[in-house]
């Protein structure tokens, strides 16, 4: 009856600039896509160079091995009778553009380019590309004479337009598209599109994947139709982490979907349809059919290919799935662990080093490095992905490894070292090591006290001074400068250990520094700058001190680790300073004069709804009104912006972290304020002043009015009492 079709969407971990492995995994995928039946293949967005190729976009090279790679994908036998849908940037009439290419059996059918771009967030990529601005309109592109020489044509319509083939019509959204708030997917459903496709490159962040599924349900629901979404997945050299979520879905219901977080680097997901259910399905919605009488048409390039068999009759069409929605907890426990993995198995080192306190952070990340492990061994055992055993392999320096457990496994590449002073807790030391001991982390003990007294020798020498801390009778100065050098000599030996411990141990290679601050201490500029918070690359620099917490109760559970019970339960310390009788006297909030639920909200307002210190101060009222006066409010909002102002430039040397949280301060990518300001904030805190004035004679007034009505009605009682 040629009615039903199968379709493809590919999830690829591309990484940018790698066009052979690019290449291999796109040509995987396709083979993948053709043993499901499927007569159509979508992929990610710029799937052939990878999307964080940034200002490698500005040169001629990235485009001229894109076109190398097109070549090679239209020469393959295996991309015969399937037609394909690969992303990629071409340059046209010298302007660049993001753009989808469709093929047939070495045909170029349509160059279809974005026609809305991201720009917020994460995202620049108007600084590298320009959108499609003439709608539902085409020109024709003069292919580059490798290509022409492949295909035999010498031009193909690019523009906004729509592929007609013998059973059905087929459009493009890409990325961007789908989440603006003038979708094309609604002028395409109205023009009779039953298949639309979007390439994209999708970021993960805590509690936001649902969103995905809920953007391509809602547009099928209103719209009817087949949407075929293609995301990327892993970290393709950037801070973020694209989380797969790949999706088939009809007329409102999602038929199948790829996982959010895996080591695979290629995962192919089918549907089979019937096409009569989308008839059904708009016919049936008599609003959407009066508009679409009225729609203007895009422009058709018919192709002689049917996506549809012959006889189709006995093909299953695929059913609704149920949707499974990671906890944040679980998203922690698996993106940053996939986001390191793909860090470390492509900078070629042989594991990680992180300086272990026994503190809530630095266990988080020793953690994740563990469950990072599990998913490797898991990976091993089920034989999913082969090159994972041949990765793990090369980085251990070992060819006939297997490993056997989580372990195991962390015993080879991960160290772990505690870092003592004279100021370090027995507590902190045998917390350190119990989880050590759990994960199977190769630990270390080292107490680094004749380090620090060797730099404090020197200045002693030169200036004839000695500083001391304040609990000894030092000023704030030399209190700040003795615990500030505790902190960077620990950055100095973790690097000196990361580089020579594996050859100690009589292996190759180096390691990777690990760095353990959190979102809400970046925020707050609550870190030595160039100490142990200095690292290679940081799998928590995103995530709350909330959600690490809760993140460390899900753990002790799900890995069965009985000492992160300790740990969470332990007051937070940077142990600094000297002891109290051998117990830890400074604390972590006390320091930083703010809790950290209240840290994470000045976060939240400033940054994800656009705060000053007025707007902020005048939000906090209300929200604090239960627990916080006015005044206190405008205390901690001048006290917070205060800090964050003396320590923004801290921002401009953060440790490149795992994207996690929409706060995130991280000035290099995301967070694009200066890191150098007025601190005393003088006009902005007289504008809090002023409103705390008003806000404080509202409160007379009240409180006199209800002084005057008490007296009013004690004076009618009396009068009574008088009669």
């Amino acid at each position: 009856m040629g009615r039903k079709v199968t379709l493809a969407s590919a999830t690829l971990n591309q990484w940018a600039l790698d066009f052979e492995g690019n290449l291999d995994r796109i040509l995987q995928s396709i083979l993948e896509a053709k043993e499901m039946g499927a007569t159509f293949r979508t992929g990610p967005e710029l799937e052939i160079c990878g999307y964080n190729c940034q200002d490698h976009f500005y040169e001629s090279d990235t485009y001229l091995h894109s076109w190398e790679i097109l070549a090679e994908l239209l020469s393959a036998p295996l991309c015969k009778d399937i037609l394909i849908d690969v992303g990629m940037p071409i340059m046209h009439k010298n302007v660049a553009y993001n753009c989808r290419v469709i093929f047939l059996n070495k045909s170029i059918v349509l160059i279809r380019p974005k026609k809305i771009l991201a720009d917020d967030g994460n995202y620049r990529e108007s600084r590298w590309f320009t959108s499609w601005k003439k709608d539902k309109a085409i020109e024709d592109f003069y292919l580059p004479r490798m290509i022409s020489a492949i295909t035999g044509q010498r031009t193909v319509p690019i523009g906004d337009a729509v592929i007609s083939t013998l059973d059905s019509c087929i459009g493009f959204e890409i990325c961007e598209e789908l989440w603006c708030s003038d979708s094309p997917h609604i002028p395409l459903s109205m023009d009779g599109v039953e298949i639309i496709c979007n390439g994209s490159g999708s970021h993960t962040q805590l509690r936001k994947n649902y969103v995905l599924s809920d953007l391509v349900k809602c547009a099928t629901m209103k719209c009817g139709g087949c949407y075929v979404f293609s995301n990327l997945r892993g970290c393709d050299g950037e801070r973020v982490y694209f989380d797969g979520t790949s999706s088939i879905t009809l007329n409102g219901h999602i038929l199948t979907k790829t996982q959010q977080f895996s080591l695979e680097e290629v995962e192919v997901i089918s549907a089979t349809i019937d096409l009569e259910d989308i008839r059904c399905y708009r016919n049936s919605k008599r609003s959407r059919a009066n508009l679409a009488s009225a729609s203007k048409s895009y422009p058709r390039i018919p192709i002689d290919f049917s996506l549809s068999p012959e006889n189709d009759t006995s093909l299953p069409t695929a059913r609704p799935i149920d949707i499974v929605t990671l906890f944040p907890e679980e998203e922690i426990a698996q993106g940053p662990a996939c986001w390191l993995w793909d860090y470390l198995r492509r900078s070629g080192q042989g594991g990680f080093f992180l300086p272990l306190s026994g503190g809530i952070d630095s266990s988080s990340t020793a953690v994740i490095v563990y469950s990072m492990c599990k998913l490797i061994v898991e990976n091993v055992e089920r034989g999913a992905d082969s090159k994972v055993l041949s990765d793990v392999r090369r980085i251990t320096a070992d060819a006939e490894y297997t490993p056997l457990s989580a372990q195991e496994l962390c015993n080879r590449i991960l160290v772990t070292c505690y870092m003592g002073t004279e100021n370090s807790s027995k507590e902190t030391k045998n917390r350190a090591s119990g989880l050590a001991a759990a994960i199977g982390s190769y630990h270390l003990n080292i107490v680094i006290d004749k380090a620090v007294s060797a730099c404090l020798e020197i200045f002693s020498t030169i200036t004839g001074l000695f500083p001391k801390f304040a609990a000894n009778g030092g000023c704030p100065r030399q209190n700040m400068a003795l615990q500030n050098i505790q902190a960077r000599l620990r950055m100095v030996l973790s690097y000196l250990f990361a580089q020579l411990v594996l050859w100690a141990r009589g292996r190759p290679g180096g390691l990777l520094v690990l760095g353990s601050a959190n979102v809400d201490e970046a925020l707050r500029g609550y870190m030595t700058k160039y100490d142990c918070s200095s690292a290679d690359i940081n799998p928590i620099g995103g995530i709350s001190k909330t959600d690490l917490r809760k993140f460390i109760v899900y753990a002790k559970e799900k890995f069965n680790i009985p000492i992160l019970g300790e740990i969470y339960s332990a007051v937070p310390t940077a142990e600094l300073e000297p002891l109290a009788q051998g117990k830890i006297a400074q604390t972590d909030e006390q320091d930083m004069g703010m809790t950290y639920s209240e840290l994470s909200q000045f976060g939240r307002f400033r940054k994800i709804e656009n705060c000053g210190p007025f707007s902020m101060f005048c939000k906090l009222t209300q929200t604090w009104s239960e627990s916080c006066t006015p005044k206190q409010v405008s205390e901690k909002v001048k006290h917070f912006f205060r800090c964050y102002a003396i320590n923004r430039h801290k921002m401009t040397v953060l440790t490149p972290s795992y994207h996690a949280e929409c706060y995130s301060p991280d000035d290099n990518r995301f967070d694009l304020r200066p890191f150098l300001y007025k601190a005393n904030w003088s006009w902005q805190f007289r504008a809090i002043d002023k409103q705390l004035e008003y806000l404080n004679s509202l409160k007379r007034s009240s409180s006199n009015s209800g002084n005057l009505a008490k007296k009013s009605s004690t004076a009618k009682g009396r009068a009574g009492v008088t009669v």
